[in-house]
């Protein structure tokens, strides 16, 4: 017996229902989380690969990147080096075991403002996911968005095929710069958006349609859908629910494990916010950047400014934590006792 399309949306969960209009993705390196929640795609960065890399579940991984660095052998440098890219293509594979799309695995930020630095660490990831047998059809590479990464970007999307995924994304300027680089996916981060207002304003609550995270993804979707840009717009960082449900028709959003809970366990109706026909009637008009325009530009938005530093220093310092454990794995006089 077929059950009615009213019975059916009461039934359903919000987060059952945000997958009629957008596709969801987990943000997360616990592979628990993903086979709970079944996305479609998933993310990770270092600050999740360092978290899942302490739990004792994935010690057996830990231990084969060491010992894949230790045989590649080289200085200590090159050795830690070799065994951080393993542990992100394994946590990666193993991601890909339980999902149907793809994996965003993230090039160093500590590369962030060296554009050949990030397309030869690129090209290196999907060397190594190749030797695990996967293709690079089911890779994102995420690129933190500074001038620098976006024309790295450019060129691993042109000249390699390599799909990337930009992220610490916080201004206009950097996802139209995105766009008109031609990249698979931008990731803008709204809960961080809205963290810098909450910071350095007065007004400490909002509305979710006032959520300056929530406006600032709503615009550059409108942009993109307006002018016919393929790039995928993929909402990141979410504080809240309000903030997801708010943002519901979205090409994809990324959503954390405990956001992921919460919206499951909700039975509210949601109704897209975000339409292509509604973004076509928008009042916007095209613009273009060179590296000039794009840094003035950038630069007259403090908030974007802050947070996409404030960004790249903390994944930069998560990476370096993630370096410091490996080392100690791999060279500590405890080392093979």
């Amino acid at each position: 017996m077929s059950v009615s399309p009213v019975k059916r949306q009461k039934m359903e969960s919000a987060l059952d229902q945000l997958k009629h209009y957008t596709t969801v993705v987990a943000d997360t390196g616990d592979f628990n989380a993903i086979d709970e929640y079944k996305p479609l795609d998933a993310t990770t960065n270092p600050s999740l690969i360092l978290a899942a890399a302490q739990m004792p579940a994935y010690q057996k991984l830990v231990d084969d990147a060491v010992a894949y660095g230790k045989k590649l052998g080289g200085s200590e440098e090159e050795q830690i080096k070799n065994a951080s890219d393993k542990l992100f293509v394994l946590f990666g594979a193993e991601i890909l075991k339980r999902i149907p799309g793809r994996v965003s695995t993230e090039v160093d930020a500590r590369l962030s403002f060296d554009k050949e630095g990030m397309i030869q660490r690129a090209r290196r990831l999907i060397d190594l996911y190749k030797e695990a047998g996967i293709g690079k059809d089911r890779i994102l590479i995420k690129l933190s968005s500074t001038w620098e990464g976006i024309q790295a970007g450019k060129v691993l999307e042109a000249e390699y095929g390599i799909h990337c995924n930009m992220t610490l994304l916080f201004s206009f300027a950097q996802a139209v710069a995105c766009a008109e680089a031609g990249v698979t996916l931008i990731s803008p981060f709204v809960g961080r958006i809205l963290d810098w207002y909450v910071a350095n304003g007065d007004k400490k609550a909002f509305e979710p349609s006032e959520d300056p995270g929530v406006k600032s993804v709503t615009k550059i979707y409108n942009y993109y859908k307006k002018f016919g840009y393929k790039t995928i717009v993929m909402g990141a960082s979410f504080r809240n629910t309000g903030e997801i449900k708010a943002l519901t028709g979205c090409d994809y959003l990324t959503i954390s494990p405990k956001l992921l809970a919460e919206l499951s366990k909700e039975h509210v109706k949601l109704t897209p916010t975000l339409s292509v026909k509604e973004a076509q009637a928008c009042d916007l008009e095209k613009i273009h950047l060179d590296e000039k325009a794009f840094r003035w530009h950038h630069n007259e938005d403090q908030m974007a400014v802050e947070k996409l530093s404030d960004g790249i220093r903390k994944f930069a310092a998560d990476a370096v934590k993630l370096d410091r454990m490996l080392k100690e794995r791999m060279f500590s006089a405890e080392n093979g006792k």
